[in-house]
């Protein structure tokens, strides 16, 4: 390989701007993470600990072994919605008596770990997680079930949940819930559906409907303990497996599962690879403060890999298409990196490139920072509709591990050529300064400003300009705001917004959950319009 060699100039003005602008944003995250972080907020809290309960967060930890890393998934679901931040529950990959799993925790001080929209988006998300990439689920179960005003917008989706946990287990992948106070109604069926379960004693309570439902429907005024109780349930239904004495051994009784289950998926083999020769701090101040300004995509991609080295798979042909092949914490990767808006040419050459590493199992790793395709008389006529066509059929049948990063822009059939979200790669993370649409607002302004100029043309009709360039305005700003990264990551269109500085690590980390369920490449393509 050869290691790429750095251009870039970090005394420039450019630099410090595009800096500056990048840890405004992280600011900005930061932020909203700490919301996250304090639960439903100070009062709930201490109500909870008055309890004598662990929070989410201090359950996660005693749960995964001590001094692992913990890669928490949409930590910001629900930004930018009606719904609390965060959606009332942890999602992430961990590592459980040794084995690397997915874990769903409620939180518990957010409205009573009842499922919003976004708490339904994210669960789901983490289930998808866990069965492409053959993770052990254990779930750590406080809820009240359903966030009932909002029924109407969980009630079909949050049902596929108690689905892929059967499929899980079916598919030969462990799940265990740990069951640490209420889990009523549609919740009782986590619990119910999984392989293995724990109820701690005196707090945990499982029913498919609590004393008010009972009430409503029988006239029975049921007691607690005897309706949903751990110890009845261990005594009694049969549903519990075990019975803890408290929290921590729960936890405890969790971990001790897990070690026995260690022999369903195969311990990482990521070796640490050597660091880059270049500063990752200098991550910083790569991508442009703005969007439209372009940036190489080498410089990211020297910041990421090991030793900085890519062996650049036909490097001046299709030039803004980087592909290549590296080494990520010392496994085989091939890379995808744009540097600009793709033409015929960089859509063979992807195609080639991504088959190439499905013929040697090889993952790839797609960074976009894209606008889409070619559009214009010249490129229709040179076929750009054919020549993307074969790209993304390359993506959609390419079955090797796809980990996708945004740093950029990410608009339009570009988005779906780099292996979207739609596309379903393993994991997708992207930076603060990610924007994703249809196209940029100005340009999706100016179109239909142009379609309703025809319009009026063909009515007869005249032209109000002034109404036009408020019309404008107002799609503008709403294209922009709905693009962000923050809107994005709070409609779980990600797994998370990573600080630049982290991206190494947390690719890592992906890709060490996803090479539990390797893959010895394509089996074939769709067919290939010449």
């Amino acid at each position: 390989m050869s290691q790429l060699v750095s251009r870039l100039d970090v005394r420039s003005d450019e630099f410090e701007r595009n800096r500056k602008a990048m840890l405004t944003a992280l600011e900005s995250i930061e932020g909203h993470t700490a919301k996250v972080v304090a639960g439903g907020g100070e009062r709930y809290v201490e109500r909870h600990r008055a309890r004598g309960k662990l929070l989410v967060r201090e359950r996660v930890e005693l749960l995964i072994d001590r001094d692992s890393a913990l890669l928490e998934l949409s930590p910001l679901a629900g930004a930018e919605t009606d719904d609390p931040i965060g959606g009332g529950v942890v999602t992430a990959v961990g590592v459980v008596s040794g084995v690397e799993c997915v874990i769903i925790a409620n939180d518990a001080t957010v409205r009573g770990g009842a499922q919003s929209p976004s708490t339904v988006r994210k669960i789901n998300r983490a289930l998808e997680v866990a069965t492409v990439n053959r993770l052990p689920l254990i779930t750590l179960v406080e809820s009240g079930g359903a966030d009932l005003p909002n029924q109407s917008k969980i009630f079909v989706t949050g049902g596929s949940s108690f689905k892929d946990i059967s499929r899980l287990s079916k598919a030969g992948i462990p799940t265990i819930s740990l069951v640490f106070g209420s889990s009523t109604a549609g919740g009782a069926y986590m619990p119910g559906m999984s392989d293995y379960t724990v109820l701690v004693k005196e707090q945990a309570q499982v029913f498919l409907g609590g004393p008010p439902l009972v009430k409503m429907a029988t006239n029975e005024d049921a007691d607690v303990e005897e309706l949903g109780g751990a110890e009845m349930h261990a005594r009694v239904s049969g549903l519990a497996d075990y019975l803890a004495a408290d929290e921590r051994d729960a936890l405890r009784i969790g971990r001790e599962i897990m070690a026995h289950l260690r022999g369903v998926r195969p311990p990482s083999t990521l070796t640490g690879g050597s660091e880059p020769v270049y500063p990752v701090d200098e991550l910083l101040g790569i991508p442009s403060a703005d969007p439209r300004q372009p940036y190489d995509i080498r410089e990211i991609i020297a910041r990421t890999v090991d030793g900085s080295d890519l062996a650049e798979f036909k490097p001046i042909y299709g030039a803004n298409l980087v592909c290549g092949w590296a080494t990520l914490h010392g496994q085989s990767i091939g890379v995808l990196g744009n540097n600009g808006i793709l033409f015929s040419e960089e859509a063979q050459k992807g195609s080639q490139f991504i088959q190439l590493c499905n013929q040697t199992g090889t993952p790839l790793l797609f960074i976009h920072n894209i606008t889409g395709f070619m559009v214009g008389t010249r490129y229709e006529q040179g076929g750009i509709i054919k020549d993307g066509a074969k790209l993304i059929n390359a993506v959609s049948n390419s079955v090797v591990p796809h980990l996708v990063l945004m740093v950029g822009s990410s608009y339009g059939a570009g988005n779906y050529a780099m292996s979207g979200r739609a596309y379903d790669p393993r994991f997708v993370f992207t930076w603060p300064s990610h924007r994703i649409a249809v196209m940029g607002g100005k340009q999706l302004a100016g179109v239909m400003s142009i379609i309703r100029k025809n319009a009026a043309e063909a009515a007869g009709r005249t032209f109000d300009l002034d109404d036009d360039a408020a019309r404008r305005q107002t799609i503008e700003d709403q294209i922009d705001r709905e693009s962000t990264a923050l809107y994005s990551t709070g409609q779980v269109w990600d797994d998370g917004i990573i600080d630049p500085r982290d991206t190494r690590v947390v690719l890592g980390l992906a890709l060490s959950a996803a090479m539990g369920r390797p893959s010895s490449g394509a089996r074939g393509f769709a067919n290939f319009r010449m």
